[in-house]
């Protein structure tokens, strides 16, 4: 435990230059009647808290996953089916129309928790997920095939075993399989698998488009953006990864790529161009002749060669004339079930088309007859229902023939699998709270008199990343951090004590900001007299404001995440530079450093030394989202709006009280020089 450990007069000084330095907070201090700030209707201090509850935003999830399948990577990621609404933007929209739309993004693909390969057919991890996801999303990757399977949480365990599934033959003795790579105007991409209806998302979108087309040979996909100035977007799918070529400078609703020129022909109202994929330019310009419609549509080239165009008015067989001109044969029109504004030949040269509705549809299509038949989608009768706009699609064909992936490294992991390929002592990545995300941990110092409670002492951003072998054991850990709120003016340190580990597992630490002389250090960067490994990340939080640092802590072996434990691990902050005096997340245990009894002039509100008051209240709370503090004097339960039934709820109600949601938030209450 924590101690006050001094005589009585050097006591009593701190205490004075507490009462200077914190007079915003409520404190108990010696001499002085206890008073509280009001709080509306319910003082913070008054709400019924659940004895056991820890204040907790998050719950420590056991991923397993099993496979017993060589080149195999994983990605796992926390659920949510969401759509977040931007701002109005220009567009040339699936007509080929000048138009103007809100800017729409899902939020599949952002929470990403970890990657891996199983090791002996069994990855397992166990990660902080926020407390209101149910659902994972685990993405395979088995050479560039991609699946994906939504999985339940149940008892904070959630197990996905994989199971083999058919292929399918051309009849050519040559295995085949085929895939639907979709795009739409909310910049995601995604594949549907056409034997089953199975959609599996692959990524974000520099941009959303209206527009795909695949270079089979050189497995790229490329995409113009919807608005201006269009992009031309580059998708490595062996690799996972996007790049911009240049801008096109026009937009529209075709596009498809032609492998025995290695040209994009892009399309809109009656014109056709072609691109070159290297630099976006426009090197051609066309006419096409007899489009009835020339709204809309989709451009694809069979396996003779023969270019294909739909618009609103049906399916149209192009052909150049001796003007140079492409002349369009009308295939189908009146018997279209929807107006089509995107198709593909699959390996089987069947023509798939779809409609950009909220919940598209699939069609399969006969180009000799017209005749057409749902396969997926609302009108299908299946009960395969996307919930996505499709708006435009494009065939990415998989044969036996190897994809040349090769392990730079030599550890076993390919490199489209491997986030470090030219490093044999790592390959994947554990992340808290997210890849893309950020968490706060926010601090009261006056512990152990009572605060105002607006959390704003202290707050310290951080996203960890445990990186790991191609065993999935953890040989590094990197704190990401910045300090967004330094509310009280002392002079307060930052720690982090990995409890499962001694300072002799570490070989080094790197990055961290010590000026004030009170911390001793190891050899290796950890504390000295402590039992376990603690890493001092600054000293120092009036300094390291609006700082983004980055502290590295290598292990001298590789260690199992298990014994790594659970980020954000026991963090604390050493109060005005006292060194045996630790502020912790509620009922997590002080270092070896700290005091081990508490003796304080007035009323101490921790005598057992949890770190929570008698009613429950916290001085640090774990927010596993990027938080926005309350200003000065203004209790969390004032700024935000669900706090009470939260804490109250013992966590059941209300468990993304934090987020930016309508009503969750007094915004005016809440500091705004945040990031």
């Amino acid at each position: 435990m924590i101690v006050f450990n001094r005589l009585l007069g050097i006591f009593c000084l701190i205490i004075g230059i507490i009462n200077l330095a914190c007079s915003k907070d409520i404190s108990d201090t010696p001499n002085e009647k206890e008073s509280e700030t009001p709080i509306d209707e319910f003082k913070i201090t008054d709400l019924k808290i659940p004895k056991n509850f820890k204040f907790k935003t998050h719950n420590e999830i056991t991923i397993t996953i099993n496979d017993n399948t060589s080149n195999t990577r994983y990605d796992v990621y926390a659920y949510n089916d969401k759509i977040t609404i931007g701002e109005e933007i220009a567009i040339v929209n699936d007509e080929g129309l000048a138009d103007t739309t809100t800017e729409f993004q899902s939020d599949i693909l952002n929470h990403i928790l970890f990657t891996g390969a199983p090791t002996n057919g069994v990855l397992t991890h166990t990660v902080a997920v926020p407390s209101y996801y149910t659902k994972l999303y685990v993405r395979r990757k088995e050479g560039t095939r991609y699946s994906s399977k939504i999985i339940t949480i149940n008892n904070d365990n959630a197990t996905y075993t994989h199971i083999n599934s058919n292929k399918r033959s051309t009849g050519k003795n040559i295995l085949v399989e085929d895939f639907l790579f979709c795009v739409n105007g909310a910049a995601e991409l995604f594949q549907i698998n056409p034997l089953d209806g199975v959609l599996t998302y692959l990524s974000d979108m520099p941009m959303g488009s209206y527009t795909c087309a695949i270079d089979q040979s050189n497995h790229l996909l490329y995409s113009i953006g919807k608005s201006n100035p269009y992009p031309l977007m580059k998708y490595d799918i062996i690799n996972d990864s996007w790049e911009t070529v240049g801008n096109v400078g026009k937009g529209g609703p075709r596009l498809e790529y032609n492998e025995s020129n290695g040209l994009l022909y892009f399309s809109t109202g009656s014109k056709l161009y072609t691109i070159d994929p290297t630099n976006a330019t426009i090197i051609s310009t066309w006419n096409i002749i007899g489009l009835h419609n020339t709204s809309g549509g989709d451009l694809a080239f069979a396996s003779d060669g023969t270019l294909f165009l739909c618009s609103f008015s049906g399916l149209y067989r192009l052909e150049l004339d001796e003007d140079n001109n492409y002349q369009s044969t009308r295939i189908s029109a009146d018997n279209l079930p929807f107006n089509p504004t995107s198709m593909t030949f699959d390996s089987n040269q069947e023509l798939w088309l779809a409609n950009s509705a909220s919940s598209s549809n699939l069609i399969i299509m006969d180009t000799q007859t017209g005749g057409w038949q749902y396969n997926y989608g609302p009108q299908a009768d299946n009960e395969v229902d996307f919930g996505r706009t499709i708006n435009d699609l494009t065939t990415y064909r998989i044969t036996n023939e190897n994809v040349v992936d090769p392990d730079s490294d030599g550890d076993g992991i390919t490199d489209s699998n491997d986030k470090y390929p030219d490093d044999a002592n790592k390959a994947f990545e554990v992340f808290t709270p997210s890849k893309y995300g950020t968490g706060t941990i926010a601090f009261e110092d006056l512990w152990p008199f009572l605060g105002d409670y607006d959390f704003n002492d202290v707050a310290v951003n951080y996203r960890i990343i445990a990186v790991l072998n191609s065993e999935n054991k953890a040989v590094q850990v990197d704190f990401n951090i910045e300090v967004t709120s330094n509310g009280a003016g002392f002079v307060n340190g930052f720690g982090i004590e990995l409890e499962n580990l001694e300072p002799s597992q570490v070989a080094s630490i790197t990055g961290q900001v010590l000026t004030q002389n009170y911390i001793n250090l190891n050899a290796n960067g950890t504390e000295q007299g402590q039992d376990n490994v603690v890493v001092i990340l600054y000293d120092n939080n009036i300094t390291m404001l609006n700082k983004p640092t980055t502290i590295s802590v290598v292990f001298t072996t590789p260690i199992t995440t298990e014994e790594l434990g659970i980020a954000p691990f026991n963090p604390f902050i050493i109060r005005n530079s006292i060194r045996e005096h630790e502020v912790h997340l509620p009922t997590r245990p002080a270092t070896t450093l700290a005091s081990s009894s508490i003796i304080v002039e007035g009323t101490n509100h921790d005598a057992d030394g949890n770190y929570k008051t008698d009613s429950g209240l916290p001085w640090a709370i774990n927010i596993i989202h990027n938080f926005r503090v309350p200003k000065e004097k203004v209790p969390v339960n004032e700024a935000y709006n669900f706090f009470n039934q939260w804490a109250t709820s013992g966590g059941t109600s209300f468990p993304d009280w934090y987020k930016d949601n309508p009503g969750y938030r007094n915004s005016s209450k809440l500091e705004t020089n945040l990031q």
